[in-house]
């Protein structure tokens, strides 16, 4: 990048002071920037931006944004650049992929989801249909497995729209959002956003990733037992006699749990819509969810007798519990770290809290894109159509510069969470047991 003659030069030093919401400064390609008026206007909410103020934000910044972003820093500009300013060789392998694949058009391409509409819309016609007119009431309570299966494509649509522009229309696709979400789902977007961006800047860091902050009912780790405080929630995580309690057997419990975690979402969005934290656009937000608590409950309210609506709603419940466990596997056995996230590691810090889960291409539709979690992470940006078609270069980029790739079959990286919480749930019960190693390290040096 070419510089004037005259430049003014600071110290990572004094960039990383300006690390505070009334003085936050970044650095992107080593130009300094003061983006302290633009914090509560910043479309991915706060928490992105002040997980990694005073820091050379750069490979952060391309991984979430498009090129025309550029075209939105000027103003912010201090005139000054990072002295000493320098690239890895991994970021500079990284950031010449992400130009490939720009290249290539894959950012601005989309394709299939035409096709899982039509097919949500086909299962909630399907449900309804059954709930009003089956003779039997098996098919009225599988309607509810259907049901569980419609809410896991649903989240497939809003995990994508919250990452990039599913459709051409940025109108169309907030309108996706909240109705993918809010509306079929009962699920604030707004509060997906705002802990999913926090998840990704921060992914696997005890203390300021929300994904991996379950108290009282899990830990990963048992540094947890000292109480940690929730950069994310800003409160402190009590590990006190009941949290032990339940974490002593959250091997037992997690499969259990999961089929009901449904229920800690629908409060998470009620609690964030109704605080006082900046929403955009609360008041559709609201209206969605006030519309699937309206046409969910009118719907069990149409079955015959009170065993079936119970039943219906377990069912489900208990399905869509497979997407709860599905965003765990990614993570819970993959390397953790107390602190703040750093951003000169950016694919580092990525691919140590990440793991990918082996399939066949015909089950793409299953897991959402979620099997090719360290691509995700990499390019969260990046339609999950051609996260398969990447994989290869991702592998490449991790081989090189000696960044762990790990990737296991579905069942293993079931087995590999449970060991995990079994590990932390027998030293909760004898604190003096010395903290596990990584178990995806373990595991993919043990057994290839």
């Amino acid at each position: 990048m070419a510089e004037p003659q005259s430049t003014n030069y600071i110290s990572r030093e004094e960039l990383s002071k300006h690390n505070k919401p009334q003085d936050l400064w970044i650095s992107i390609h080593g130009k300094v920037y003061n983006v302290t008026n633009w914090l509560q206007y910043h479309p991915g909410g706060a928490s992105p931006l002040l997980n990694l103020a005073g820091q050379d934000v750069t490979d952060a910044f391309l991984a979430f944004h498009p090129n025309h972003a550029f075209s939105r820093l000027q103003p912010f500009f201090t005139g000054s650049y990072l002295a000493n300013h320098n690239v890895s060789e991994a970021s500079r392998d990284y950031r010449n992929l992400l130009s490939t694949f720009t290249r290539m058009g894959l950012f601005d391409h989309n394709r299939g989801v035409l096709a899982s509409l039509l097919f949500i819309f086909i299962m909630f016609c399907l449900c309804v249909y059954a709930v009003l007119f089956a003779q039997t009431g098996l098919v009225r309570v599988a309607s509810g497995a259907l049901m569980g299966f419609l809410w896991i494509q649903s989240g497939w649509i809003g995990h994508d729209s919250g990452h990039y522009k599913i459709v051409s229309s940025k109108k169309l696709n907030r309108v996706l959002q909240i109705l993918s979400g809010n509306v079929l789902a009962g699920i604030s977007i707004g509060w997906w956003k705002w802990n999913h961006n926090a998840h990704h800047i921060a992914v696997n860091s005890l203390d300021f990733d929300p994904d991996l902050q379950h108290l009282p009912f899990f830990v990963v780790s048992s540094r947890f037992f000292n109480s940690l405080f929730s950069c994310f929630y800003e409160r402190i995580m009590k590990f006190d006699s009941f949290s032990r309690l339940l974490v002593s057997y959250q091997h037992w419990t997690f499969y259990p749990v999961m089929c009901f975690a449904r229920l800690n979402l629908f409060a998470q969005s009620f609690m964030l819509l109704f605080s006082n934290r900046k929403v955009p656009d609360r008041g559709t937000e609201i209206l969605g969810l006030i519309a699937f608590w309206i046409w969910y409950p009118c719907l069990v309210s149409c079955l015959p007798n009170w065993g079936e609506r119970i039943l219906f709603v377990l069912a489900s419940f208990s399905v869509t519990g497979i997407q709860h466990i599905q965003f765990c596997l990614n993570h819970f056995s993959a390397k953790v770290y107390v602190g703040p996230p750093t951003a000169t590691d950016w694919c580092e810090k990525q691919c140590n809290g990440t793991l990918d889960v082996s399939c066949s291409s015909w089950m793409d539709w299953f897991h959402g894109g979620l099997q090719f979690q360290v691509e995700h992470h990499l390019f969260p940006r990046l339609p999950r159509c051609h996260l398969r078609k990447i994989s290869p270069f991702v592998k490449d980029l991790c081989k090189k510069h000696n960044l762990p790739y790990n990737c296991v079959s579905f069942w293993k990286a079931n087995a590999l969470t449970i060991r995990t919480l079994r590990d932390a749930a027998l030293q909760a019960r004898d604190v003096t047991n010395p903290v596990p190693k990584n178990l995806v390290w373990e595991a993919v040096n043990t057994h290839g």
